[in-house]
C-alpha cells in the first residue's frame, strides 16, 4: 500500500472506530490498513475506539497488531488505557490490559496521569479496581 493510500486508510480506520463500525474496521484491516497509523490529527484508531468505550473494536485492532501503549494525538490525547479509564469504560480497560497495556504508564510521555489516576478522579471505582487487580499502583503525591 503506497503512502497516500495508507494515509487515507488510516483516516477511514479512525473514523470507523469513532462510529463504532466494526464491520468497516474489519474490512479496512483485511485490505491492509495499519492498525497503528494515526490520522492527520495524530489520533490512533485504538485510542479512538478506547475513548468511545468500544471493546470489540479495540479487540480487533489489538489482534491486528495495534500497540496498546502508543500515545495518540499531539498533546491533547494520551494512551488508549488512560482514555478508557478516564470515562470508566471497564470492559474496554479489560481488553486493553489483556492486549498488553501497561496499567502504570502515565500519559504525556511519562509526565501526565496514570490510568488509575484517571479512573480515581472519574470517579470510576469499578474501573479503578480492575486496574489495581492488574497491578496498577497509586503514586504518592508530590510534596
Amino acid at each position: 500500500m503506497n503512502r497516500r493510500k495508507r494515509k487515507k486508510a488510516a483516516r477511514h480506520l479512525v473514523t470507523a472506530a469513532l462510529l463504532g463500525d466494526a464491520p468497516r474496521v474489519r474490512a479496512l484491516l483485511r485490505a491492509g490498513a495499519d492498525p497503528d497509523h494515526a490520522d492527520g490529527d495524530g489520533t490512533t484508531p485504538l485510542y479512538q475506539a478506547s475513548v468511545q468505550g468500544d471493546a470489540e473494536i479495540a479487540r480487533l485492532l489489538l489482534a491486528a497488531g495495534a500497540r496498546p501503549n502508543t500515545e495518540s494525538g499531539r498533546g491533547s490525547e494520551g494512551t488508549p488505557l488512560c482514555g478508557a479509564a478516564c470515562w470508566g469504560y471497564t470492559g474496554t480497560v479489560r481488553v486493553l490490559l489483556a492486549g498488553g497495556a501497561d496499567p502504570n504508564l502515565p500519559e504525556d510521555h511519562g509526565t501526565g496521569w496514570t490510568p488509575l489516576e484517571w479512573a480515581d478522579r472519574g470517579p470510576h471505582p469499578e474501573t479503578a479496581a480492575v486496574l489495581v487487580a492488574a497491578g496498577a499502583v497509586r503514586r504518592m503525591p508530590s510534596p
